[in-house]
């Protein structure tokens, strides 16, 4: 278990990932995000996850020379979305995510969604940039079992990462059984749900009993699961709070009662019916 917030897991290569880090989708570029990513390193956050479609990576970039912190210190992931997969389109849009953020290398890369038909070949595209050593980790986001399978299939290099939408209300127990079998490490985004279940009556309850915000309660079962986790704020407060998740421990019986809150419910699309 995690006993800090800089504490890592060893990815299939060695790599080692932050166990907690901050996501920035929808914080706008600017001021908004180089105060959010300043805020969390302040507190102590050494991973931050953006996106090409986000159009922040110049504010995490900013943020990053900002904070005069070592860049060895810190773990940045982005990701290469829908419209620019495909071997050449994903070598470039790697490329101009690179100098949008300012960096001369990226610690994750991931394919955004599986999409439709390109993602071997910017997989491809990934295993190339690995190789080449301007990435120290590759990946996926939003891939099923039946993706994986298929990628597998003709991969060189298994992918370390596979960043989902997972909470309380979608618990992907047969994905994460089968990644683990893979030694892929499941990474969870939107964590909280986007808010929806900050007022459930059975994670309050939970988080009264331990003097807990029901956030935190969340965030402290993706880690007792071995779940990679990066719940986005902009709020100062929030983002120190939602790291104070190492001074307690839900029970077994804590745990399977968020187990049992599982709907198969998605707040963001279905990677099977996303395919621009």
């Amino acid at each position: 278990m995690p006993k800090n917030l800089q504490d890592t897991v060893a990815l299939h290569n060695g790599v080692e990932m932050p166990w907690f880090g901050l996501g920035v989708f929808k914080v706008e570029d600017g001021q908004e995000v180089i105060n959010s990513v300043k805020y969390a390193i302040k507190a102590g956050y050494k991973s931050i996850d953006t996106a090409k479609i986000y159009e922040n990576e110049e504010g995490v970039g900013q943020a990053i020379k900002e904070s005069g912190i070592a860049r060895d210190e810190l773990f940045i992931t982005t990701k290469v979305w829908n419209a620019d997969q495909g071997y050449d389109s994903t070598l470039q849009a790697f490329e101009t995510s690179l100098q949008k953020l300012g960096l001369d290398y990226l610690d994750l890369y991931l394919i955004h969604w599986p999409g439709k038909d390109k993602y071997k070949e910017t997989w491809k595209a990934l295993e190339k940039l690995y190789k080449d050593g301007k990435v120290r980790a590759i990946g996926v986001s939003n891939f099923q079992i039946h993706h994986l399978e298929d990628l597998l299939a003709d991969a060189e290099i298994k992918p370390m990462v596979n960043q989902v939408e997972l909470h309380p209300l979608l618990t992907q127990v047969e994905l994460r059984e089968y990644c683990k079998k893979q030694g892929i490490q499941i990474e969870a985004w939107s964590p909280l749900a986007q808010g929806q279940l900050l007022d459930n009556e059975v994670l309050k309850e939970i988080a009264d009993k331990h003097g807990k915000s029901t956030a935190q309660v969340i965030l402290r079962w993706d880690l007792q699961n071995g779940i990679v986790t990066i719940p986005k704020s902009i709020k100062e407060q929030r983002i120190i709070e939602n790291a104070d998740v190492f001074d307690f421990e839900l029970s077994a019986e804590d745990m399977e009662k968020i187990n049992a809150l599982n709907q198969n419910h998605r707040v963001g699309p279905d990677p099977d019916k996303l395919f621009f």
